[in-house]
């Protein structure tokens, strides 16, 4: 799951300087990734660096207007910020992204309390309209995140679960839930996505070993949207976290030779947390140097 805490969690939070808590977090990192065996990346499917215009996508009319005509359904949950999921603008880029991309099938690894899931399951039925009955959202994520005895999302302040959210919302057949490891369910999995959203096990061994997975599961011209991408291991908010495992997984990938690079969102036209505009969304693409 994207979230996680725990009354020790919460008292190293307090009292470890944040600085301190990222090298700790960053050694483990290192370690992992150094245990990792090499994999096989193939790219070919992958959509190219010269097919991507942020500007375009973030900025379009006909987008912006779904989402001032969705956007009051989704408030009306109050799904809160701030869970270890992503955050309100980010929500919103990821819906721009799925309306722009247009993708037949997606794939999210890491569906938590499902406020991205929501957001992507409303761009797909925007532009899919209600003809189609089948799946086009696989959302996987290692915990039961649906459970009617433990109910998960109880812990996160929100009211409702991830299926929940989206039978409200009428987008039920729109969305299939998966409890699996993430690696294991690539492994396992027939099918093939044009867009995969990578959120869930942030460790750089994890990350790794899914982008060789996510690039196996690809359509042609697929995408690949990964979260909490911290470039050079930089600080983007004020609060100092750097989550080092996307960044060190794709970094190890590229010295590889494998020809992939990384498009940061950076600035959205929109909030996104602790008073900025500033996102930790990430496009991969093959580069097209």
């Amino acid at each position: 799951m994207k979230g996680c805490g725990g009354s020790m969690k919460r008292l190293i939070g307090k009292f470890v300087p944040q600085s301190l808590q990222n090298w700790v977090l960053r050694r483990k990192d290192e370690d992992g990734l150094r245990q990792a065996s090499t994999v096989k990346f193939t790219v070919e499917n992958l959509i190219s660096s010269a097919d991507v215009r942020l500007e375009a996508i973030l900025s379009n009319r006909e987008t912006q207007s779904a989402w001032e005509k969705a956007e009051p359904q989704f408030r009306k949950f109050g799904v809160p910020d701030g869970t270890g999921g992503v955050n309100p603008g980010d929500r919103r880029a990821l819906y721009y992204l799925v309306s722009h991309f247009r993708p037949g099938r997606m794939l999210e690894v890491g569906t938590h309390i499902g406020a991205s899931t929501m957001h992507a399951a409303s761009a797909i039925s925007a532009y899919a309209g209600n003809g189609d009955n089948e799946p086009r959202l696989t959302t996987v994520d290692i915990g039961n995140v649906n459970d009617p005895v433990s109910k998960p999302w109880l812990q996160y302040g929100t009211r409702y679960s991830p299926a929940d959210l989206v039978k409200e919302l009428g987008l039920s057949k729109v969305v299939r839930f998966i409890t699996s490891p993430s690696l294991q369910f690539m492994a396992d999995c027939r099918e093939r996505f044009d867009f995969i959203f990578l959120d869930g096990d942030h460790a750089a061994k994890t990350v790794y070993q899914e982008v060789a997975a996510a690039l196996r599961l690809l359509n042609p011209r697929g995408v690949i949207l990964l979260h909490d991408y911290f470039t050079d291991l930089r600080p983007l908010w004020s609060n100092g976290i750097v989550l080092a495992g996307p960044f060190m997984g794709v970094r190890r990938i590229r010295e590889e030779g494998v020809p992939v690079r990384v498009i940061p969102l950076g600035q959205l036209p929109w909030p996104t947390k602790l008073g900025s505009n500033v996102t930790s969304l990430a496009l991969l693409v093959k580069d097209a140097a």
